[in-house]
């Protein structure tokens, strides 16, 4: 299993395992097939057929089926990654999502770099040019013709990354779905009379507080409490704080304080 460290901005370095190819094939495989059937749903829905289509049908229909058809297929990946935190359906069921390796969640420039890049890796799936069974046969037979290269790329690579995830500064790595913590740095805070134990939190970024959660995530994976230990303490120097809470208590508090906080500006 191979092994990535990203560097955080405390100065400690958290490990992932990058995710084996099979499963980001089966990811790709499972979120192309979501496409084909919603492709196939909306053509019968809008023609009463999915083959042998008339040419004045079809061009009744243009503007309707780009819309609702075309732009959802060409938007899918881009638009699951941004709202599902670095996964897709695929990516989901095969429990593996995109990291920024600056650390943390990539940003949306990061999504939109991948999402461009697919268009000279693997072809946009584009509805509206699909009339046949044989048109979505041929243009399956082409996408893995072209994914050969992006099978090359992606093995030849130190971090088994596609040129999107290189031009992006991204990796696809293994996650798990049991945690303690939710994936994202947002948590519903529902005790009416929370109590602030930290202010000083909201001097943390958003990316800090995502490495907060990603080694509390790592702790209960792992159960190993060095990493979160050496955190909590630098975590307690920049924002000049002191307590005799356990590490992992307290980078969770810092986590309420900061959603409790946020959620109230």
């Amino acid at each position: 299993m191979s092994i990535i460290q990203i560097a955080t901005p405390f100065n400690i370095d958290l490990e992932f395992e990058i995710a084996e190819f099979h499963k980001r094939l089966f990811a790709y495989i499972i979120d192309f097939c979501v496409l084909v059937i919603y492709l196939m749903v909306m053509k019968n829905l809008y023609y009463g057929s999915f083959d042998r289509v008339s040419q004045g049908i079809m061009e009744s229909h243009i503007g309707i089926d780009i819309l609702t058809i075309s732009v959802p297929m060409l938007l899918y990946s881009l638009v699951n990654e941004v709202l599902m935190h670095g996964q897709s359906l695929g990516k989901k069921i095969m429990k593996i999502r995109v990291i920024s390796l600056e650390g943390g969640e990539p940003t949306l420039g990061q999504y939109l770099i991948r999402w461009m890049f697919r268009a000279w890796e693997w072809p946009f799936l584009f509805g509206y040019v699909f009339f046949s069974t044989e048109s979505i046969i041929a243009y399956t037979l082409v996408t893995g013709f072209l994914g050969i290269i992006v099978i090359i790329i992606i093995g030849v690579t130190k971090k088994s990354q596609r040129l999107g995830d290189i031009a992006a500064n991204t990796a696809v790595v293994n996650t798990k779905s049991k945690l303690s913590v939710q994936d994202t740095i947002f948590m519903e805070i529902k005790q009416p009379d929370y109590h602030v134990k930290f202010p000083e939190v909201l001097k943390l970024t958003d990316r800090d507080i995502n490495t907060i959660k990603n080694v509390v995530n790592h702790f209960y994976k792992t159960h190993n409490a060095d990493t979160s230990t050496r955190v909590a303490r630098k975590v307690q120097d920049v924002l000049k704080v002191s307590t005799d809470m356990y590490a992992i208590d307290f980078l969770e508090k810092l986590l309420a304080d900061y959603n409790y906080l946020a959620t109230k500006e």
